[in-house]
């Protein structure tokens, strides 16, 4: 996030609690339960921000991640198109045989 994006964010979160004390205003409460009402909103909306972004960590959903796992597939896929066909039996082969060693493994 640029230093720019941040400092609109700043303002907007900050216009949205004037506008939520102007609204419970506007409604009928006084200045002191506006403001409760207004800090409760701005609380919870924090604590949701800060749960999905929490989810987004755990999951590995983070856009470096997916960035990584991208650049990864795509440097696998390269190399696979890269190799000969000759290579690409021996790599088949190769696996198979792992395969084969570890349902052996998983038997025992």
């Amino acid at each position: 996030m640029r230093r720019i994006d941040a400092i609109a964010l700043t303002l907007v979160i900050f216009g949205a609690g004037a506008f939520l004390y102007w609204g419970f205003q506007w409604f009928g409460l006084d200045g002191i339960q506006a403001g409760i009402w207004t800090q409760a909103l701005m609380v919870v909306g924090l604590l949701g921000w800060l749960a999905t972004y929490l989810f987004r960590v755990g999951a590995g959903k983070m856009t470096y991640h997916q960035q990584l796992k991208d650049y990864e597939d795509a440097v696998l896929q390269k190399r696979l198109e890269e190799m000969s066909p000759e290579e690409l039996a021996q790599l088949e082969a190769e696996i198979e045989q792992e395969e084969r060693a570890h349902s052996s493994q998983s038997e025992t």
